[in-house]
């Protein structure tokens, strides 16, 4: 891409319904560069990422924004490969709220492509920079997608990793995903001013403030119809998933279910509809 720093994108080749055509691999900068979401743990991958580095370049960082195999499995063989550190917000459950992480105790996870061996060597907090001779990088920590999720700030440039892509709405599966950090962090990017997203999948987002108030707008419609489908009665997670998503193939289902059911989670704690026996994917659900 034309810009200062130069940023160039490399696609790792793990095309899928859940990764688009395939994860982005972006580097930063003229002479260190910060490697940002290395990707899958593929070979060709690895030696496309290192044969990108020219002469009189170096990688200097390995940055992660979530550990989901699809980004982060690549670090440690990148690092140890280029000799640069590692960073991210932390490991596959860190940064997981309150609730979520009383909730993992009984809830079933499906544990959508978590690495769960991923340790950065360094963490990077809310706020925390990274710099090189020409860039610098401001980590947002934007929670929902996963816990540990993190966008990164270059100018008004964002890399925003699965929080926000124009190809597809993010996946929030509880108990690793969280709808309530998902919209405030919906609203926190919202609040920007923000010239392109460069996402973790899909082509770079040139309307970012449209394209977040898409997103809210789709989050906000689904919980109006999550409200409308349980105000005809009480309704397993199944069923009222089915009635929703009425477009999509019937693989993608199981995805869709636990969608709606960070919806519920998010409604239980604001006290808009119970559970019973309790809070549970195999619950019945009902308005309060």
């Amino acid at each position: 891409m034309t810009l200062d720093p130069p940023v160039r994108l490399l696609r790792a080749p793990n095309p899928s319904p859940l990764t688009g055509s395939g994860t982005n691999t972006w580097l930063v900068g003229a002479t260190d560069l910060a490697v940002i979401d290395p990707g899958p743990d593929d070979p060709a991958h690895l030696a496309a990422i290192l044969a990108a580095v020219r002469p009189g370049q170096r990688i200097s960082h390995v940055i992660v924004t979530h550990a989901h195999r699809d980004h982060s499995a690549l670090a440690p063989r990148l690092a140890a490969a280029s000799g640069a550190p590692t960073f991210a917000f932390g490991g596959a459950t860190d940064g997981r709220s309150e609730v979520m992480s009383r909730l993992a105790e009984t809830l079933p996870t499906q544990g959508e492509g978590l690495d769960t061996g991923f340790v950065p060597d360094n963490r990077l907090t809310d706020g925390a920079t990274l710099t090189g001779p020409d860039w610098t990088l401001s980590a947002l920590h934007t929670p929902g997608h996963l816990g540990g999720h993190l966008c990164l700030a270059l100018g008004s440039q964002l890399f925003s990793g699965d929080h926000v892509m124009g190809w597809s709405t993010s996946i929030v599966s509880p108990p690793d995903g969280d709808m309530g950090a998902y919209m405030s962090s919906l609203d926190r990017v919202r609040g920007g001013n923000w010239s392109r997203f460069l996402p973790g999948h899909g082509d770079p987002v040139e309307d970012p403030a449209r394209r977040v108030e898409e997103l809210v707008a789709h989050r906000r419609q689904r919980e109006s119809q999550i409200l409308q489908g349980l105000a005809e009665g009480p309704m397993r997670i199944p069923p009222l998933t089915a009635r929703i998503y009425q477009d999509i193939p019937g693989h993608l289902l199981p995805a869709a279910e636990r969608n709606v059911l960070a919806h519920l989670i998010d409604l239980a704690t604001r006290n808009l509809v119970s559970a019973i026996p309790r809070l549970h994917p195999a619950a019945e659900f009902f308005v309060l």
